[in-house]
């Protein structure tokens, strides 16, 4: 067992039950950059990785109360057919091509570099507002521009394992200001299972997915990602802002300069 896969796997692990953000973002940044993984295996195999480890913070979430259902489920209904309809392109192109393997260390780095970015200088993560249950009171529109971002995640998280927390949460923020920041990101995990299970499932069939190196990731993660469910509301919000964006713009960063 390599243990810093372990290491890494549980670093991530505890910053998605923190946060909801990681679990594509870092990971597969992570991977490229300090295991040398091509950006294609590294992407399918981060993408089951999510999907088991954000399984685990999403039960523990749910039976905290912390997920918005109805949210998780407008999302779902765009992600969805976005992660198919990429998976099926996907399945058309020369996976290993250098061309493309470029194209994803960019689109990493500007999802990042746009988190970060969002995280040090956009509103607090605390939410404003009266705090309220979150799955009543979804207007028509409100609905359907959560539909839409579940489309675009879909779409990002199929292609590059990013998105479901380093641009969903952000912009669910500005959709539910009004839910608390610790449900946010519970409905955040929740989403993200159903959605990186379809995508890693699509590219475990095209064949990009490294067994041995997701195991020995989970074995860390899952430890990581129960112990920050359970004390997320506990950490100080302003702290972590600013220790998760620094270290989301210097991985962004890079990969850009690659």
């Amino acid at each position: 067992m390599d243990w810093n896969f372990v290491l890494c796997g549980f670093v991530v692990g505890t910053l998605v039950g923190f946060t909801g953000m990681g679990g594509g973002s870092v990971m597969t940044a992570m991977l490229i950059l300090f295991f040398g993984v091509h950006p294609v295996t590294a992407v399918g195999t981060d993408l089951l990785f999510a999907a088991v480890t954000k399984s685990v913070g999403a039960r523990v979430h749910s039976g905290k109360g912390n997920v918005a259902w109805r949210v998780v489920g407008l999302l779902a209904l765009g992600s969805v057919p976005g992660a198919i309809m990429t998976l099926l392109a996907l399945s058309q192109m020369p996976l290993h091509d250098p061309i493309l393997a470029q194209v994803i260390k960019v689109v990493i780095g500007c999802a990042l570099l746009f988190s970060g970015l969002s995280m040090l200088f956009g509103r607090s993560l605390v939410a404003t507002g009266e705090a309220v249950n979150g799955d009543v009171g979804i207007s028509a529109g409100r609905a359907a521009l959560t539909v839409a971002l579940g489309l675009l995640l879909g779409v990002l998280v199929s292609s590059t394992s990013v998105g479901a927390g380093a641009i969903g949460l952000v912009v669910l923020r500005h959709l539910y200001p009004h839910i608390p920041p610790v449900r946010m990101v519970g409905s955040d995990i929740a989403h993200a299972v159903p959605l990186t299970l379809l995508a890693g499932s699509g590219h475990w069939l095209l064949g990009d997915v490294n067994w041995s190196m997701l195991v020995v990731l989970l074995a860390g993660s899952i430890p990581g990602i129960m112990l920050a469910s359970h004390f997320a509301h506990r950490i100080a919000e302003r702290y972590l802002r600013w220790v998760l964006g620094l270290l989301l713009l210097s991985i962004a960063l890079s990969l850009l300069v690659m």
